[in-house]
C-alpha cells in the first residue's frame, strides 16, 4: 500500500459519487427526513425520541454505508472496472483503504448534518458532549462501509449484494437493545448481542445521552467497533476478487 495510490482510489470513487445525485440523496438527506419523521411519530414522549434517535445517529449510517458500498465495489467488479485497476500497481489494500477513505468522507458529512439537525432542530437532548455523537456515529460509517466491502465479495449481482442487508444487518437491529434490553431477552439472544458490534455501537450512544462524562464502558464500546471495523476490512482486502465470474 502507498499513501498517493489510496488517495488517487479516494479521489476517483468521490468524482464518481458527485456524479451520481441520487447515491448523495441517499447519503446525506434520507438519515435526516427519517429523523424528523421519527421526531413527529415520538412528538407527545421526548425521552422515548432522545433514546431512539441517539441510536439511529449510529445506526444510519452503518445501515447506509453498507447498502452503498456493498453495490458500488459490486458494479467495479461485474464492469471489469476492478480488474483493469488491479493490472495497474495498485493493491488490494489500496483499494479498500481508498473506499475506505471516500465514503468516510460522505459519512463525515451524514453524520455532522443528521446529527446536527437532531441536536439544533429537534432539540434532541443529551448529557454529553455532541462531539462524541459524531465520534460513534463516523466509527459506525467505516463499520458499514467495511461489511459492504467485504460482502460485496460473495455477491454475483446487485440484487444479492442488496440480499445480504437483512442477513447481515437487520439481525443486529433486532438485538442491539432498540426495542428491548439485552439482558431482558432469553440467554441465547443476549449471548449473540454480545458479539454483535451494532449492540455496542448503540450502548455508545446511550452513554452519550444519559452520562455527562465520558465513561469507561463508552471507551470499551469505542474500541469494540473500532476493532471490528478494522478486522472487517482487513478480510475485505483479502476476499477482494478482480472480476464477477
Amino acid at each position: 500500500m502507498t499513501v498517493t495510490r489510496t488517495l488517487a482510489t479516494a479521489r476517483r470513487v468521490l468524482r464518481q459519487l458527485g456524479h451520481d445525485p441520487r447515491t448523495m440523496a441517499l447519503l446525506l438527506l434520507v438519515p435526516v427526513l427519517l429523523l424528523v419523521l421519527l421526531y413527529y411519530v415520538f412528538d407527545a414522549d421526548p425521552g422515548r425520541f432522545a433514546f431512539i434517535g441517539s441510536s439511529l445517529l449510529g445506526i444510519f449510517p452503518m445501515v447506509t454505508m453498507f447498502l452503498v458500498t456493498s453495490i458500488a465495489t459490486l458494479r467495479e467488479r461485474t464492469s471489469g472496472t476492478l480488474e483493469r485497476l488491479l493490472t495497474m500497481p495498485l493493491g488490494k489494500g489500496d483499494v479498500i483503504a481508498g473506499y475506505a477513505l471516500a465514503f468516510g468522507a460522505f459519512a463525515v458529512a451524514q453524520a455532522g448534518l443528521a446529527t446536527g439537525v437532531a441536536l439544533w432542530l429537534l432539540d434532541l437532548d443529551i448529557a454529553g458532549s455532541p462531539w462524541l455523537l459524531l465520534l460513534v456515529a463516523l466509527l459506525n460509517a467505516l463499520l458499514g462501509t467495511a461489511l459492504g466491502l467485504f460482502v460485496s465479495a460473495f455477491a454475483a449481482s446487485e440484487f444479492q449484494a442488496v440480499q445480504f442487508m437483512p442477513a447481515v444487518i437487520f439481525p443486529q437491529l433486532l438485538l442491539c437493545g432498540l426495542f428491548a434490553p439485552r439482558d431482558t431477552m432469553q440467554p441465547v439472544l443476549e449471548y449473540a448481542s454480545n458479539v454483535l458490534p451494532m449492540s455496542y455501537a448503540v450502548d455508545g450512544m446511550t452513554q452519550v445521552l444519559r452520562n455527562a462524562e465520558v465513561t469507561g464502558d463508552f471507551w470499551r464500546d469505542v474500541v469494540v467497533v473500532s476493532g471490528i471495523a478494522l478486522g472487517v476490512l482487513a478480510l475485505g482486502a483479502v476476499t477482494l476478487r478482480r472480476r464477477t465470474p
